[in-house]
């Protein structure tokens, strides 16, 4: 068995045809998590959730690059349907959460990938993803759910932002670092704090061996990140949840151990960390 803890049947990708992906993975024992990225794709992860009775679970949350902070210009995701929120209807997303399909809050976090040009532009716009990142964290303690980050080019502002979070509040924060592309320093910072680490297909594109390596097997989730990052064998094609086992044969190659344990013991993190039954 495996949990694909990082899918995204929500999005226009798999609008024609996310029940029978959804038929085929379940009839292959593949559970998966579909990721809200705004208040449409969490709500439809939502939907999506509540028609299958097990195997299927949501997360809400909005996406860094999906806050309309006015100062870059971003492409519209034709895969995912991108709808850009001016600010976050805290509790419109609270509402959402509540429902029992809903096993984390994310994903959420920190993009610097696309960003203004001028030193002024950069420091607002930093400051506005940050200060939506604290209230979705806020949400998160809230409702006592873990959260999946998303961080890209923005590692050590998410770690400061966690020790200070942590400080403050003196209790851990639980969730993962999701498609984690940082170096192993920030990697150990980030399982210093207690969070586990999520791999899926960008393994076949950066060498992230000595990481995967060196991370611990009870902190590593695998995912698919799908309609995104197919595996090698499935280039220039959409991914879906069934491929998160050439993940898992991936991982399980370069840690030397067995497909089997590693099936084993990734599962049991995914159903400790979301609680899932």
């Amino acid at each position: 068995m495996f949990i694909d803890t990082h899918a995204h049947l929500n999005f226009n990708a798999f609008q024609e045809d996310a029940d029978e992906i959804i038929r085929r993975s379940l009839e292959n024992d593949i559970w998966m998590i579909n990721i809200g990225t705004n208040f449409e794709t969490s709500k439809r992860a939502v939907e999506i959730a509540k028609k299958c009775q097990k195997g299927v679970y949501a997360t809400v949350g909005l996406h860094p690059i999906n806050l309309d902070t006015g100062l870059v210009k971003i492409k519209v995701d034709e895969k995912e349907g991108s709808h850009f929120e001016k600010e976050f209807d805290f509790e419109e997303y609270k509402r959402l959460a509540q429902s029992e399909k809903v096993v984390a809050i994310g994903e959420i976090g920190l993009d610097y990938y696309w960003k203004p040009k001028t030193k002024k532009k950069l420091e607002l716009f930093k400051e506005k993803q940050k200060n939506l990142f604290l209230e979705e964290i806020k949400l998160a303690q809230e409702l006592n759910l873990p959260i999946i980050f998303h961080c890209r080019m923005a590692h050590q502002d998410l770690i400061e932002i966690l020790k200070s979070n942590i400080k403050s509040q003196k209790s851990k924060i639980r969730g993962v670092i999701h498609c984690f592309t940082g170096n192993w320093d920030q990697a150990q910072k980030f399982l210093e704090t207690g969070l586990y680490l999520g791999f899926n297909g960008i393994i076949f594109k950066l060498d992230l061996g000595k990481i995967i390596k060196n991370t611990p097997l009870e902190k590593i989730l695998i995912e698919t990140d799908c309609p995104y990052l197919p595996p090698p064998q499935f280039e220039n094609q959409r991914n879906e949840p069934l491929y998160v086992k050439y993940i898992a044969q991936e991982i399980a190659k370069i840690k030397n151990i067995s497909f089997e344990e590693l099936a084993e013991i990734t599962t049991k993190n995914a159903k400790e960390l979301f609680k899932l039954e």
